[in-house]
Parts: structure tokens; C-alpha cells; sequence
């Protein structure tokens, strides 16, 4: 999956939607980080508010947890479940 620049898609859902995939399929797995803000940025051609933006959707949706000074690292689903 590629990031449509012409598209009616918002970038930063595109975007979201990108990491969303990568984190199901283990892509980006669990307790590690994602790529940083500036590597998005260049891999996809994106501004810095358009990538903090996909982010926050997942950090909403409880996908990632950003640690300061850290990174944004994938949540180990099966943990929460686990505790649930």
C-alpha cells in the first residue's frame, strides 16, 4: 500500500490506515518502535502535522504508545487482552 498524494483520501488517514495494516500483520510488531516522525516524513512524502496525525488516530485507538524520549512504540494487544 502506497500513499495516494492525488487522492481524495486524506494523507494522514492514508497514512493511518498504512500503520494500521503494518501493526495486523506483524509488519510493526508488538513492543517495538515505529519508524520516527522524520522517516515517515521522507518515506512517504509527508509533512510533520500530517504524520502526528496518523499517529494520534492510533495511539487513540490504542495501537501505539508514544514514551517521551523514548519513541511510539506498537501496543502488545495480546497484554491488554490478557489483562482484560
Amino acid at each position: 500500500m502506497t500513499i495516494d498524494h492525488e487522492g481524495p483520501v486524506p494523507l494522514y488517514q492514508q497514512l493511518a490506515d498504512l500503520l494500521r495494516a503494518q501493526i495486523e500483520s506483524g509488519e510493526l510488531p508488538p513492543n517495538r518502535p515505529i519508524p520516527t516522525e522524520q522517516r515517515l516524513m521522507q518515506m512517504h512524502e509527508l509533512g510533520r502535522d500530517t504524520v502526528r496525525r496518523a499517529v494520534g488516530i492510533l495511539r487513540d485507538e490504542g495501537l501505539l504508545i508514544t514514551v517521551k524520549a523514548r519513541g511510539t512504540f506498537v501496543v502488545d494487544r495480546s497484554a491488554v487482552q490478557d489483562d482484560a
